[in-house]
C-alpha cells in the first residue's frame, strides 16, 4: 500500500477495521501531530504493539485552530497525515473535524483506544464506547522533553536572541 493510500475516509476506515479485526486487535489512537518528533514516533510505535493495526484520528487544521488557536496547524492536515502515513507502525490516518474523535470512534469502532499518559482512562474521549463495545482503554508513558508547543517556543525563543 503506498503511503498516500494510507489516507482514508471515515467510511472507508470502518470498513478496513472491520476487515482487519478478523486478522487481530485494531488499535485507534488520535491527536494533531503538528511537529511531528521523537515523542509522537515513541508513542505511535508503542500504540501499534498493542494490536496488530493502528488506525491514527488526525484532527483536520479547522479542528486545530479551534483547539490550539488561530496560529496552529503549522504544518496543514496533508501534509501532517502525508506525515503519519509514511510511518511503517500507522496502517490508516482519517481526518476528523470535530474536537474530539468521539464520532470517529464509535464509527470505526476499535478493540484498543489509546492515549498517553497525561490522561486518566475516565478523561479520554470514547473510553465508555469501547469498554462497552469489549473492547479496552490503555495509556502510553510519553517521552520526556518532546512537546510541539515546547518545539515551537524553542523556535521562537532562539529567534529572539
Amino acid at each position: 500500500m503506498a503511503h498516500a493510500d494510507k489516507i482514508v475516509t471515515v467510511a472507508e476506515g470502518a470498513k478496513l477495521v472491520e476487515k482487519w479485526k478478523q486478522e487481530g486487535e485494531v488499535v485507534f489512537t488520535n491527536g494533531c501531530f503538528d511537529i511531528l518528533h521523537l515523542g509522537h514516533i515513541d508513542y505511535l510505535e508503542k500504540a501499534k504493539q498493542l494490536g496488530s493495526r493502528l488506525v491514527v484520528g488526525l484532527n483536520t487544521d479547522a479542528s486545530v485552530k479551534r483547539l490550539k488557536g488561530p496560529e496552529r496547524p503549522l504544518n496543514n492536515e496533508y501534509a501532517r497525515a502525508r506525515m503519519l502515513a509514511a510511518l511503517a507502525c500507522t496502517d490508516a490516518v482519517i481526518l476528523f473535524d470535530e474536537a474530539t474523535p468521539l464520532e470517529l470512534i464509535t464509527d470505526i469502532k476499535p478493540d484498543v483506544l489509546v492515549k498517553g499518559s497525561d490522561y486518566t482512562i475516565d478523561k479520554i474521549v470514547g473510553a465508555d464506547f469501547v469498554i462497552e463495545q469489549g473492547g479496552s482503554v490503555k495509556t502510553i508513558d510519553l517521552v520526556n522533553g518532546y512537546s510541539t508547543t515546547g518545539i515551537i517556543d524553542k523556535i521562537k525563543h532562539s529567534l529572539n536572541q
